[in-house]
This record gives C-alpha cells, sequence and structure tokens, in this order.
C-alpha cells in the first residue's frame, strides 16, 4: 500500500492532542476503550464510582506511557458530573470526545421490577448521558466541536426478555443519540450510538448470576451468533474509535450494531 494512504490513514484515525471523557471506565468495556483511545493519543479522563478500580486503570495506563487520570463520579448525580466536568476542563483544558458508558441491567420483567430498581436502571443508563452531556457540550462547542458516543444496546433496537427496564433505557439512548445529533451538529458536535451485543465484561457475568446460570454456560449461549463468539471489550472499544477520530467526519445521528451478526 502506497505509504502516502498509510499516513493519511492513520493521520484520521489519530487523536492525538484530544481529551476523552468515558464513563464507566474501571472495567470490561469502558476500560477498553479507555486505553484504545489512549493508545490513538488522547488524553484520558477516566470516571467511575469504583475508585479503587478506577484508580487501577489510570496506573495501568499511565504506566504503558499514556497520559490517564481517575474522577470518582456518580453519573446519575448532576451536581457530581457538573463538577468533575469542570475538574476534568480545568486539568486538561478542553474536552473533545465524550463516551456515556456507565451501565447497569436488571434481569426482571416489568411486574417483578421494583419502583426502585426501575430508576437505577434508567438512571444509570439513560439520565446519565443527559447529565454528562448536559455539562460537557458547552466545553466541547467552545473547543469549537467534538464526539459523544453514547452506550446503547441490541436491546435498545429489538425486545429481550426478562430485562425491562434495560430495554427502555437502552432504546431511549438510541433515539436520544438521533435527537443530540439533530440539535448539535451546528456547533460540529457529533453525536453517534454503539450498540454491543453480548461482551465478556462483568456485567453479562452478573446477568448470569441474576439468571442464576453458571457464568461459562451462559457464555457458550452467548456466543451462538454467526461469528461464533462472544464479543471482547475490545470489539466495541474499536467501533468508538472509530467514531472518536476524524475518519467518521461526516458520521452523525448513527447507530453501529457490534454484536457479531446477532440482530442479523
Amino acid at each position: 500500500m502506497d505509504d502516502n494512504v498509510n499516513r493519511k490513514a492513520l493521520e484520521l484515525i489519530s487523536l492525538k492532542g484530544k481529551v476523552a471523557l468515558i464513563t464507566g471506565a474501571a472495567s470490561g468495556i469502558g476500560l477498553a476503550t479507555a486505553k484504545c483511545l489512549a493508545e490513538a493519543g488522547a488524553r484520558v479522563a477516566l470516571l467511575d464510582i469504583n475508585e479503587s478500580k478506577g484508580k487501577e486503570a489510570a496506573v495501568e495506563i499511565e504506566n504503558s506511557g499514556e497520559n490517564a487520570k481517575f474522577y470518582r463520579c456518580d453519573v446519575t448525580s448532576n451536581s457530581d458530573c457538573k463538577s468533575i466536568t469542570q475538574e476534568v476542563y480545568r486539568e486538561f483544558g478542553r474536552i473533545d470526545i465524550l463516551f456515556n458508558n456507565a451501565g447497569v441491567i436488571k434481569r426482571k420483567n416489568i411486574v417483578e421490577l421494583s419502583e426502585e430498581e426501575w430508576d437505577v436502571v434508567l438512571n444509570v443508563n439513560l439520565k446519565a448521558i443527559y447529565l454528562l452531556s448536559h455539562h460537557v457540550i458547552p466545553y466541547m462547542a467552545k473547543g469549537g466541536g467534538g464526539s459523544i458516543i453514547n452506550a446503547g444496546s441490541g436491546w435498545g433496537l429489538k425486545g429481550g426478555p426478562n430485562a425491562a427496564a434495560y430495554c427502555a433505557a437502552k432504546g431511549g439512548a438510541v433515539n436520544l443519540t438521533r435527537a443530540m445529533a439533530i440539535d448539535h451538529g451546528k456547533q460540529r458536535i457529533r453525536v453517534n450510538c454503539v450498540c454491543p451485543g453480548d461482551t465478556d465484561t462483568p456485567l453479562l457475568h452478573d446477568e448470569a448470576a441474576q439468571l442464576g446460570e453458571a457464568s461459562e454456560k451462559f457464555m457458550k449461549k452467548a456466543a451462538d451468533r454467526p461469528l461464533d463468539r462472544i464479543g471482547l471489550p475490545e470489539d466495541i472499544a474499536n467501533a468508538v474509535l472509530y467514531f472518536a477520530s476524524d475518519i467518521s467526519s461526516w458520521v452523525t445521528g448513527s447507530i453501529l450494531v457490534v454484536d457479531g451478526g446477532g440482530l442479523a
């Protein structure tokens, strides 16, 4: 391949000079994405409620030679989201990328769900997108634009069994993405959504436990899809990198399914 083509591709995918804010970054897809974006040149702000794992994640990235910092943040708290966003901006001087990744699931139908469980799932998976975006977008606009990536799910596009609140929240995330893309395109802010299928993360293992199934058996069933394997956090991180970088500079309001063909 021509060296000029290689150089151009690398320039488009590079995040050098950019700052990325990632929620749910202490483990799973969030951690894989933090590593991926850092490797692409971004300075990364890792947000999570788990302080010990979050600090370990930031140290791991910094030990690999990249720039990372952890911030403890309850993404369902407006005051937390506001103060942490301000702190990240003061620390790094800009915010170019926001990955609204934090998530939680309760495997229950609408009758079994308590009001408290409904609120937790909706708040973490959907309200948090509003809160972080509400506080980040003015900084992005001030810097000339940016990219917001919301975490959806295959179950945000179709129904799933015994996951009523999760399906509702992820369906909301999908359509909220489209609305945000329309509202903020003139500010050069692109908003897209990644919809993972079953991915080998602590969240998926927690699902198995909620359903009373052994993790190994649960994962084997989850791998039953055209590409014949379960997703890896890195698979989703690569999709986020696409949306975060200039290689997707004319893409906004899009929903990208990354699920090994599960919805095909």
